[in-house]
């Protein structure tokens, strides 16, 4: 996947165009991919099936709290 399948944009719907934002999202992106494909792979290994990896993955994303809106999901 790649920017052009999921472009950054914000609140009012327009896309992110400042330059020092989109390499700071680039970079948390690149992180993350990085650690969550890790932390499959040893959950894999493990013996954890890739469909419960993927569930406490989107699990753990549904809980992430929007820090805007204090108490409320993202």
């Amino acid at each position: 996947m790649t920017e052009k399948d999921f472009p950054w944009v914000d609140r009012q719907g327009e896309a992110v165009s400042c330059t020092e934002k989109l390499r700071v999202l680039r970079e948390n992106d690149a992180e993350l991919r990085q650690a969550l494909q890790d932390a499959f792979e040893d959950g894999i290994l493990m013996g954890v099936t890739p469909d419960a990896m993927r569930r406490t993955f989107e699990a753990m994303l549904a809980d992430l709290k929007d820090p805007t809106h204090p108490g409320q999901r993202a």
